[in-house]
């Protein structure tokens, strides 16, 4: 495969994944819009939307490549699933608590200051509300994705697009 074709190849899979992300953080965005006008409290997030999809979707494209060691391989494919999504969702509950530290760091005296001010306040609401909602997302992309590598190339959208077998439809 030339270098071309690897890029193209690169590029299509980081796009479809950030539309995955996008489409599940675009629900959650939709959520909090739906929510914060009961308050009339404007939700801005889109650009954040965005680059969190993009950046979720590099991310775990990249950690797809990593193995989980050789007693996960002898496991069925659901422990991979499930043992992905905890861990790769745990990865997002610290970088939103890092997140909140930042953020507040300043106003709190200090990192620290800022992620027990973000525990003790509401704060703490939207980072378990953004975490489970991940947690979702990251759930069916990984089942998704042990699918693809059973079927094989294609194989998922094969079976997507043609009818069930009239085994399947005798029985509805």
């Amino acid at each position: 495969m030339s270098w071309k074709e690897k890029l193209k190849h690169e590029l299509k899979s980081v796009g479809i994944a950030t539309l995955y992300f996008l489409i599940w953080f675009g629900f959650l965005m939709l959520i909090k819009v739906l929510l914060l006008e009961d308050y009339d409290i404007e939700f801005t997030g889109v650009s954040m939307v965005i680059v969190g999809a993009l950046v979720v979707a590099k991310v775990i494209l990249i950690m797809e490549y990593i193995p989980l060691g050789s007693w996960v391989k002898k496991q069925p494919a659901y422990v991979d699933v499930i043992l992905r999504t905890v861990l790769y969702s745990l990865g997002v509950l610290v970088i939103l608590i890092l997140e909140k530290g930042f953020e507040g760091s300043g106003e709190y005296g200090g990192f620290l200051s800022s992620v027990r001010q973000a525990f003790n306040h509401v704060d703490i609401y939207h980072v378990w509300v953004n975490t489970i909602v991940v947690f979702g997302a990251l759930l069916v992309f990984n089942t998704i994705s042990i699918f693809r590598k059973q079927l094989g190339k294609g194989g998922l959208m094969r079976m997507l697009l043609v009818p069930p077998p009239e085994e399947i439809q005798k029985n509805n």
